[in-house]
């Protein structure tokens, strides 16, 4: 089986599998924490290079505040519980999106776990969080035109390779997968320029459900695309 080199999941359903349980809507993120433990682990063991995961997005903000200053308790008891988990796989901890917008604790946490798994070289470990794709590329925009201000670059040095360098994910390789749970139809706003050649696979799976025999389906699937970037299955073959 052809396994990708950089996974990334839209991880959705967790209020609406609390709901379904007759639990409060935290209840199924503090569950969906549990999926998230056993899918990085067992990127790890598979060889998944790059595991990316969209936690929070920038338009998350709008929910109840409840839930909002819930959420950011859970991120930080997870990055304190899995701290030891992630070092003993050799598993890099990295985060996209604007981070600065977080409470100073968390943040704190987050960059505690960075350094710490700094020199870790198996697997980079990606959360994505206050994350927009959109607003991702309008950084990078205001980056690269500093930068031209500056005098680092030109405008006619600017191409796709070197855009992709001004953009969060510069240190993760090519995303391969996206993967996107609870029967959606969409990125929300999800990695719009690293997606442009990903292969997508969509399960009506709510998230805390996506256990190992689920994320093997969707690896199966993967393993059975042929993937042409625009070429044809003639010249693939040769």
């Amino acid at each position: 089986m052809t396994v990708p080199q950089h996974v990334a999941i839209i991880m959705d359903g967790n209020g609406r599998w609390a709901q379904k349980n007759g639990k409060p809507r935290l209840w199924g993120h503090a569950r969906g924490a549990d999926t998230v433990r056993e899918i990085t682990t067992l990127s790890r063991k598979l060889g998944i290079k790059a595991l990316t995961l969209y936690a929070f997005s920038t338009k998350n903000w709008d929910r109840p505040e409840e839930e909002v200053s819930g959420l950011m308790g859970l991120l930080k008891e997870y990055i304190r519980k899995e701290r030891s988990t992630l070092l003993d796989n050799d598993i890099r901890f990295r985060t996209i999106g604007n981070i600065s917008k977080l409470p100073e604790d968390l943040i704190t946490s987050i960059n505690e776990l960075k350094d710490a798994s700094s020199h870790c070289k198996s697997m980079d470990f990606c959360i994505a969080l206050n994350y927009g794709a959109r607003d991702e590329i309008v950084r990078a925009v205001k980056k690269v035109t500093s930068d031209i201000l500056d005098g680092k670059i030109t405008h006619e040095t600017i191409d796709e390779k070197l855009f992709d360098s001004y953009l969060d994910t510069a240190c993760l390789p090519p995303v391969d997968l996206i993967i996107r749970t609870s029967g959606e139809f969409r990125l929300s706003d999800f990695l719009l320029w690293q997606g442009a050649y990903s292969e997508f696979y969509f399960t009506e799976t709510l998230w805390p459900d996506f256990r190992e025999e689920e994320f093997r389906k969707a690896l199966a699937s993967y393993s059975q695309r042929e993937r042409r970037f625009g070429k044809t299955s003639d010249q693939i073959r040769k």
